[in-house]
């Protein structure tokens, strides 16, 4: 079960980004779920189902 997220929360994926990364911070909220990489700073838009399977927690 995936708590509860809202804009400016720190999530850790299962999966890491290429530049290392794994903690990303959510800037929108919708059907589908922008993050930002806290690392490299880069953005991307994930279906929120997708992101419902990959998140590991709230940091």
């Amino acid at each position: 079960m995936v708590p509860e997220t809202k804009p400016g929360d720190v999530v850790r994926l299962k999966k890491g980004y290429p530049c290392g990364g794994n903690e990303w911070q959510v800037v929108r909220l919708g059907v589908d779920i922008g993050l930002k990489c806290l690392r490299c700073g880069h953005r991307v838009l994930l279906p929120g189902e997708v992101f419902r399977r990959r998140v590991k927690g709230l940091r």
